[in-house]
């Protein structure tokens, strides 16, 4: 009878949030089973710097987090505590990673592609129209002669 006294002390209106509240619980334990079943060592080995960067940033920032939620769970205000400007940290260096992985991302040029990009957009049809011409025809047919080779002293 006492456990159905301390059960009923809430106010109903929270019961959504609550059960909110314990579904996210149990999928950050989740998770952290998950993470917490292979050693650092193993896992770390299997990643590049950078995603090792971001495995301990997120690390850090999960249990910071927890931290945060503690405080509030026991009455103290983490905006006046240490705990804000220790987020905000982690934070700059999880932008300064984003940025890193972006730039990784960022299309780069190749020189190749671009100046074929160029030399189809500088296309002119009438040039391949007399190449065609000029393939086609026999050299015999040609309406111009071709002319012996002169050389230059007996140019001048």
């Amino acid at each position: 009878m006492a456990a159905e006294s301390t059960i009923d002390d809430y106010p109903h209106e929270i019961d959504e949030q609550l059960t909110s509240f314990n579904s996210s619980v149990n999928a950050v334990k989740t998770m952290l089973d998950k993470l917490m079943s292979m050693s650092r060592n193993d896992l770390v080995e299997k990643l590049d710097p950078l995603d090792q960067a971001k495995l301990d940033l997120m690390s850090a920032y999960t249990l910071n987090s927890l931290f945060w939620m503690y405080l509030v769970t026991q009455g103290i205000n983490p905006r006046d505590h240490g705990i804000k400007q220790e987020l905000e940290r982690i934070r700059t260096y999880m932008n300064r990673v984003k940025e890193i992985t972006d730039k990784k991302k960022a299309a780069r040029l190749d020189k190749g592609a671009a100046s074929r990009f160029v030399r189809s957009a500088l296309y002119n049809p009438q040039d391949k129209d007399s190449r065609k011409k000029a393939a086609s025809k026999p050299a015999s047919d040609s309406p111009h002669p071709k002319r012996p080779k002169q050389s230059r002293t007996e140019v001048q």
